[in-house]
């Protein structure tokens, strides 16, 4: 049904009442498919049990009723023939069920699907997940990381944007809706609530109206504002948390502009120069933490194969390296590695004037409007960070 409501909506009417303003435009698309989702799709409550087992189906629940009817009657008659039919029977339809289900797990590890292996072996097992130490009654806790979270933020300086002529990036229909059928459906929705199973599934009927956004937001150099908002979730780093810098800021974006920053990192990643670091290992496709230990293992004892020869390594680790990262920096050296001008600038406004809310659990922070940093989470922000830090 919502691919039908979706494929009989004239997207255009969107474009011309938004008089070529793509916050307009954006916004006004993003809350129409948000009211299409709540018309369409419904909503069904569940009852489980903290003792529900995946193999118990519809019938075995059924068999569960018929016994308890059967006991019910067999006591009130003193009669317990059928009662003890239905016991055998319920007895035997679930040792079949667990049965199916330790074969549908063997499958699962043999086919290599890990993840369905896995959570079938915690529901076995009634393995259940540590409480998070994130203090969810301190209702001042949200506001206090997001104050530390924008401790890099420097307002006195704002970043210029020199003047350069339209982008010449653009994207087809076929591109975006690629990109649409790719989309993982379990991540988690951003602050405009569009999860991204509605895009998997409706990627034929909104690849064109969202290349129409994406096509105008190069061209204009501009990234939507409603695409640019960011739920912080505190995550820790440890089992124990002590201080505010025990917390890692993971940002939930919409899934729209997660399919947008892919295609531009696609394109960024496609023509960036062969003089890059050899030995940049970290967010490069093709390589990753075993080469670089392979790597650097080869070099140490390369060298030690020499008489009289020691090894010394300094390591160093960057504290909050997304957050430091300078957006006005960051485009002078995009610019050095022969991006367009007018995509840098694109760039440029995707890393500012973000506005971002830290939710712990039920209580959420004052927004604050971010000029500084890469969020931890967004698809480019690795790329970026990488290309800051490569010379």
């Amino acid at each position: 049904m919502l691919q039908d409501c979706f494929e009989h909506v004239d997207w255009d009417m969107f474009r011309i009442a938004s008089d070529n303003n793509i916050d307009v435009y954006a916004d006004s698309v993003s809350e129409f498919i948000s009211k299409c989702i709540g018309d369409v799709v419904p909503i069904a409550n569940i009852k489980t049990f903290p003792n529900q087992k995946p193999w118990i189906d519809g019938s075995i629940r059924a068999k569960l009723k018929a016994r308890t009817t059967a006991f019910n009657q067999g006591k009130a008659t003193g009669n317990m023939f059928e009662y003890k039919q239905c016991s055998y029977s319920l007895r035997k339809a679930i040792k079949q069920a667990k049965r199916q289900y330790r074969d549908k797990v063997e499958s699962q590890f043999n086919g290599s699907d890990t993840r369905g292996m896995w959570q079938g072996l915690q529901s076995i097992t009634d393995y259940k997940k540590k409480a998070s130490p994130v203090a969810d009654h301190d209702v001042l806790l949200p506001d206090k990381l997001n104050n530390f979270f924008a401790r890099f933020e420097d307002n006195t300086v704002p970043p210029t944007r020199p003047a350069t002529k339209t982008c010449g990036l653009t994207f087809t229909a076929a591109n975006v809706r690629k990109t649409f059928k790719c989309v993982n459906p379990r991540k988690a929705a951003g602050p405009d609530g569009i999860p991204g199973r509605v895009l998997r599934a409706c990627a034929d009927q909104l690849a064109g109206v969202f290349t129409d956004i994406f096509n105008q937001s190069l061209s204009q150099s501009a990234v939507p504002t409603c695409f640019k908002r960011a739920t912080i979730v505190p995550v820790p780093k440890k089992a124990k948390v002590t201080e505010l810098n025990d917390y890692r800021p993971v940002a939930l974006t919409s899934v729209i502009i997660k399919c947008f920053e892919r295609l531009v990192k696609d394109h960024i990643t496609s023509i960036l120069p062969d003089t890059l670091d050899p030995l940049q290992f970290a967010y490069r496709p093709n390589r990753s933490t075993d080469d670089a230990i392979t790597i650097t293992l080869h070099t140490a004892l390369t060298h030690l194969d020499k008489r009289n020869t020691y090894v010394r390594m300094l390591f160093i680790d960057y504290s909050s390296a997304f957050n430091t990262i300078v957006p006005s920096k960051l485009v002078i050296k995009l610019q050095t590695l022969g991006l367009d001008p007018a995509l840098c600038n694109w760039v440029l406004d995707f890393l500012t004037g973000r506005s971002q809310v830290v939710r712990v659990g039920n209580n959420i922070s004052t927004p604050l409007i971010l000029n500084t940093g890469a969020p931890q989470g967004c698809v480019l922000s690795p790329l970026l960070y990488s290309l800051f830090t490569h010379d």
